[in-house]
Order: C-alpha cells, then structure tokens, then sequence
C-alpha cells in the first residue's frame, strides 16, 4: 500500500508563522528526524535557564546551548530564548551574599544585568526573540506578582529592569512576557494589566508568549480567543510558546494507561484541529506557534503531575509518525 506523503510542518504553516519545537540534549540527538522535517524554529527546554547557565557567580556553562545554536545553525532554524529570569531553576547564590545574607537591590539589579548581557551578548543576532520574564503573575486571584526572591529584593519594577537590560544586550531581539494559564480570564487580566503599565512606562517589551499547557478539556475556546484579542489590542506580537495538549485533565490521577485510548486520540484531533483554525485567524498578530517537545516519546508531563505516567501530548506519536492531529491540523481549507 502506497503510504501517505507526510508534509513537513513548517512548509504547511509558511504563509502563517513559524512551527518550533522544545528541545533538550537528549532530544536534540534522539529526535534529530523529527526535527529537521517538521520545525524551523528551536527553543531550549531547560539549557538556557539561569541555573544551568551560570550555577556559580562568573562561571558560565554553554556547552549544551551552543549545541543547540550549532544545530539550529546547520538545519537553517530561527532561535527562541528561553528564559532570562524566573522565579525558579535560579541557583540560590544569585539572591545571597558569601555569609548567606540576603543581597541588596543594587546587587541582585547587577548580577541580572551581568547574567542577561553576557548570555545575550554571547548569541547577539542569533536569537530572534527572547523570554525576558517568566511567569511573574501569581495564580492566586487575590495576589497580582507571584512571591519571589526577585519581587522581594527589587520590587515590582524588576521586571521592567529585565527588559531594559535585555534590550540593551540586543537592540534587534524581540522581547516577550511569558506565562501559563494565559486563557485564564483572572489571570488574563493581570498579564494584561502587566503588558499595559510596561508599554506605559516606555518598557520596551514586544509580545506576549502564552505557554499553551492545554488538555484535551480546557480551557475552552472562547477564552483563547478573549486572551488572543485582549493582548493584542495592546498593539504586541503574540506567539505559542510551550503548546501541548495533554489527554488527561489536570485533576484526572489515573497512572494505569499504557497507550492513550481511541476516545482521547479522537478529542485531541478535534483540540488541535480548533486551535490551529484558531491560530491560523490570528495570523497577523501570531507570529510562532512552539510545542514543547519534538513528539510523544519525551515530553515533560510524563511523571508530571502524576509520577509514574505517561503522557501523549503532541500530533507526533513516539515513533514521529504522524497522529490524527497532525493530519487535521495539516489539512488548511
């Protein structure tokens, strides 16, 4: 039997925005076909986060990054950053001084200065937009900043300085807010509210990165496209930074699954062929649309929130075949 001809990605979405692909130093390898037919953009999963950037003061580590960088350079690939500061992943002696006391603004203002100058330095022109900030709104309604050690010693205003030293580093690069819960209609809000008082203050911020963890349940919709509208009515680029979407609800504790059921393969086709119609709509204001991960063989929600589990997120199966949503989600009437 003639098999199907599988079209790359990136090509059926050339008109639209760029298609990119979450990778680590394993994937980057094991995942290699995967890879090089479907996406031409990358972003590193966990290598370019400030812990494993620099895990002592001035003691830089890019073996992996550059990794990436040199493989995205011999397959013709667009760079995603990924991400200059967050509340996690960030090695405790940022926030300390040698006896363990906690540093002043003035200090932690210039080892985030150092950081950021020196990661984007070393890849000036080679990224084409960053995660400046990620993840800064808290969850809880009641609160507007998460709790953090970089909220707690600078102030609200750390986040602004992250840009402008940023901008700084690579006047050319565009610079992105990153969050989850994106379609939250509370958390909307405050992303919102976030966006809007930096571009008053002249900030210069240029997207919004709405990370995309969805399931095959939630969120609904309407609340995608509230989110889509409400950010861009800011007059900022938009782009899908972590999609995936997850066959179990988040509360759903089953660990007994060896493969995803019909069932759910059949409603995940539907959820990718509505949110790509959906992307595709948007297109002027959506310029990537990233998944976190290459296909189903690794992806980070396998042991999370559910130890032990596997999970089946992508429109690649564990072989990098195609699944039902891919072939929806190719199929541009």
């Amino acid at each position: 039997m003639e098999q199907k001809n599988i079209p790359a990605l990136h090509e059926v979405y050339k008109d639209y925005f760029s298609i990119g692909a979450a990778v680590n130093t394993y994937t980057l390898t094991s995942e290699e076909k995967s890879l090089i037919k479907h996406f031409n953009s990358l972003t590193a999963e966990n290598e370019m986060k400030f812990g494993l950037l620099q895990p002592q003061e001035g003691n830089f580590t890019f073996d992996n990054a550059d990794k990436l960088v040199a493989f995205a350079d011999a397959n013709e690939m667009k760079l995603r950053g990924h991400t200059l500061v967050w509340h996690n992943q960030t090695s405790d002696w940022v926030f300390t001084n040698k006896d363990g006391s906690q540093v002043d603004r003035e200090t932690l203002l210039k080892r985030m200065e150092t950081h950021i100058s020196t990661v984007m330095g070393r890849y000036k022109g080679r990224f084409y937009s960053w995660d400046v900030v990620n993840e800064a709104i808290s969850d809880d309604n009641a609160e507007y900043l998460r709790p953090s050690k970089w909220l707690d010693i600078i102030g609200e205003d750390f986040i602004a300085k992250a840009f402008e030293f940023a901008h700084q580093a690579d006047p050319n690069a565009a610079l992105f807010y990153n969050d989850y819960n994106e379609s939250n209609p509370e958390k909307r809000e405050r992303i919102y509210r976030l966006a809007k008082s930096l571009l008053e203050k002249d900030v210069p911020i240029h997207g919004i990165g709405l990370q995309a963890h969805w399931n095959i349940f939630e969120p609904n919709l309407d609340d995608i496209r509230a989110a889509i509208e409400r950010y861009a009515s800011l007059g900022l680029q938009l782009q899908i930074t972590e999609m995936d979407v997850s066959v179990f609800k988040w509360d759903d504790q089953r660990a007994d699954l060896t493969a995803p059921t019909e069932e759910m393969l059949e409603l995940q086709a539907t959820r990718y062929d509505q949110f790509f119609q959906l992307f595709r709509e948007y297109r002027d204001v959506i310029t990537n649309v990233t998944f976190w991960g290459a296909n189903d063989r690794y992806t980070w929600l396998s042991n999370f929130p559910v130890v032990g589990r596997k999970n089946w997120p992508f429109v690649l199966d564990e072989k990098g075949e195609p699944k039902n949503s891919f072939w929806k989600i190719t199929d541009i009437k």
